[in-house]
């Protein structure tokens, strides 16, 4: 038998050596898509097929983005976009310029940012304009597919998204099927984190934000998704 002293000792150590997490789901509900930059589409499908043994289909581009992008199912209203540099476009770009020159510096395949969904986007926007958090949008967007139908979306975007840390929020249009739905399955999202080296403070400021996921202690900032695949397991930031 402990003593009750024993006890709390015990429950003590034990909380110590629990991970430093501030959310319970490991995949979060509101989560709508992972996105994985790389250099090169057809390097970047590749990368993800040898993995998982799932080949992405291709999702078309993004017009003044300068940017194209493949998809592939990990589950209902959940996705993973790889998306790239689209070398076809090649005039003044309208929308994230930036954006292309960052994927085109990246090294090795690397989950960017994310992307929350949400049924009322003017909703978001008036509570996030209430609470003082400066931001872009609702933004509306759109992408040509492959098959010549045309997807349509609005988007919010924190002016300070900490390099990805921090996701975006989105509204499929009415019209639109939502990309999970007839992208290749064979995938699942076991899990999905983000990682701080201040996980308390990070915490705070999703909560604020109204964004409920795994927030993991770590050296360095980043995001941590882990999938699980026809032939194997993709670790993505580990």
């Amino acid at each position: 038998m402990f003593s009750r002293r024993q006890l709390l000792i015990l429950a003590g150590c034990a909380a110590i050596a629990q991970p430093h997490v501030w959310a319970a789901e490991k995949v979060p509900a509101m989560l709508d898509h992972l996105l994985l930059g790389c250099s090169d589409l057809d390097q970047g499908i590749a990368f993800v097929e040898r993995r998982t043994g799932v080949r992405l289909a291709l999702g078309g581009v993004h017009p003044g983005r300068g940017t194209r992008n493949a998809l592939m199912s990990l589950g209902p209203l959940h996705y993973l976009e790889v998306i790239a540099p689209d070398p076809a476009q090649t005039g003044a770009l309208t929308s994230r310029a930036e954006l292309p020159a960052t994927l085109r510096r990246l090294a090795a395949p690397t989950l960017v940012t994310w992307a929350v969904h949400t049924s009322d986007i003017v909703g978001v926007a008036e509570r996030w304009r209430k609470a003082g958090v400066a931001f872009d949008g609702p933004t509306p967007g759109s992408r040509a597919r492959p098959d010549g139908r045309t997807l349509h979306w609005q988007t919010l975007n924190l002016a300070n998204g900490r390099d990805g840390l921090l996701p975006f929020f989105i509204q499929w249009g009415s019209d639109t099927v939502h990309p999970s739905v007839d992208a290749p399955a064979g995938c699942r999202l076991e899990s999905f984190a983000v990682a701080s080296p201040m996980p308390g403070e990070l915490s705070a400021e999703l909560q604020r934000l109204g964004i409920d996921v795994l927030v993991e202690r770590a050296s360095s900032p980043h995001l941590h998704a882990r999938i699980a695949g026809a032939s194997g397991t993709l670790e993505l930031n580990p």
